[in-house]
């Protein structure tokens, strides 16, 4: 009869103490470790500003520029933005985030500063025109369109009224 061995060398020795438990741990620890940062890649925080739970815009402005908002006057109805006798009849004020113009006697709009070509604010308004110097984008005071350079998009509406001396978000 022949002795047949059906173990190994290595088999048949008694392993040292731990070995086998310390390198499971270790397997184990890199594989947990690894799809913890694939799930945390793949998250998403609730918290965020936008709805889709993230605070990534889709149409970024340069930095030191506050960005367009959708209602720049916050949704304050009624918010004085300012004295209508400020506001010269063909020209406008920028205040806050808005451009307040009266392009006709008694006639009162607002719009964003924020220039629709790249993100600017605007600096001023001369000569019937509210004007970004970044780019020399040029825009109506009567209803925010591009008049001049490469903005292309009109600058963003608010609506207000004059509530006796003063023009008021509406």
């Amino acid at each position: 009869m022949t002795d047949v061995q059906t173990r190994t060398d290595a088999e048949t020795q008694p392993e040292p103490a731990g070995a086998t438990s310390t390198r499971r741990v270790v397997l184990l620890s890199a594989g947990a470790l690894g799809a913890g940062a694939v799930l945390t890649a793949c998250g998403t925080d609730a918290t965020g500003t936008n709805p889709n739970g993230t605070d990534f815009d889709s149409n970024p402005v340069p930095a030191g520029s506050a960005g367009a908002q959708a209602d720049s006057a916050g949704g304050n109805a009624g918010k004085v933005l300012v004295a209508a006798s400020e506001v010269t009849v063909g020209g406008g004020v920028i205040k806050g985030d808005l451009v307040i113009t009266q392009p006709e006697e008694g006639t009162f709009k607002a719009f964003s500063k924020v220039c629709t070509h790249q993100g600017c604010d605007v600096t001023e308004v001369n000569d019937g025109s509210i004007l970004c110097k970044c780019h020399n984008s040029a825009f109506s005071i009567k209803d925010g369109a591009p008049t001049a350079g490469p903005a292309s998009q009109p600058l963003a509406e608010t609506k207000v009224a004059l509530d006796g001396d003063n023009v008021v978000a509406a």
